[in-house]
């Protein structure tokens, strides 16, 4: 029994050192790919900023495009679990304006993922299209459609408008305001918090029905809102675990 014990301690220490050094070349990853971009980030600077062998990279990943497709996953997790902090302790806080607003201010903490967004070929390079692709898009536009047809039954956003319409508008206020954001000249640069509240005000504005609110109703989108919310995040984090032991 102890030499159970003691192979089964030998084990989980084992895979928390593959984890914390997988997370170590996934933080030089991420520095390196900001500073430098897709193209010009290589293995071997990879491996000499984190402190590592060349080779022990690829004990975690086959290729240089999977080590960066586990980082984006990562930032994706990190992204998602910012989001649930900031929403789940208020039922307010599911509204359509207010999640527009906290996933923008979470997205703008996360510049890899604002690339992708962005389409930013000197950061991510393929990448970028690889998750901008029809599937991928597909996937994530599924689960907002769930979201907005529960606000929808609810009486939380407009029903004059159809389904497909509501989900355009949405997309293109939140792509448009990062994409504008750079193009415009000093004088009228917001800040995060302003850009966030003028996105969140845009769509309240456009798309959400003209009265309050119950407090029941709030309740009850605040909590499938999370229960999806929380089921997704941990489905995604017990495959990243399992890619980077």
């Amino acid at each position: 029994m102890v030499k159970q014990s003691q192979g089964t301690n030998v084990r989980e220490l084992e895979v928390s050192r593959r984890r914390e050094r997988a997370q170590r070349i996934l933080d030089a990853a991420a520095t390196l790919l900001l500073r430098w971009g897709f193209q010009k980030t290589t293995i071997d600077d990879i491996a000499r900023l984190a402190g590592v062998a060349k080779g022990t990279i690829y004990l975690h990943w086959k290729t240089r495009e999977e080590l960066f497709v586990a980082l984006i996953k990562r930032e994706k997790l990190g992204m998602a679990e910012d989001l649930k902090q900031r929403i789940g302790v208020d039922p307010a806080a599911t509204t359509l304006q207010e999640v527009l607003k906290h996933s923008a201010l979470a997205l703008m903490k996360r510049p890899l993922l604002k690339a992708i967004l962005l389409r930013d070929m000197d950061v991510l390079g393929k990448l970028a299209h690889s998750e901008q692709s029809s599937a991928a898009n597909a996937e994530k536009l599924m689960g907002f459609k769930i979201y907005l047809e529960l606000l929808r039954e609810y009486g939380l956003v407009r029903t004059d408008l159809s389904l497909r319409v509501q989900v355009y508008i949405f997309s293109a206020i939140f792509m448009g305001f990062f994409l504008i954001a750079p193009l415009m000249p000093d004088e009228f640069t917001l800040s995060d918090e302003e850009l966030a509240d003028l996105m969140a005000e845009t769509v309240h504005c456009t798309l959400e029905a003209g009265r309050s609110a119950s407090p029941e109703a709030l309740q009850t989108v605040s909590h499938t809102f999370m229960q999806y919310l929380n089921s997704a995040t941990e489905r995604a984090q017990e495959q990243f675990q399992k890619e980077v032991e």
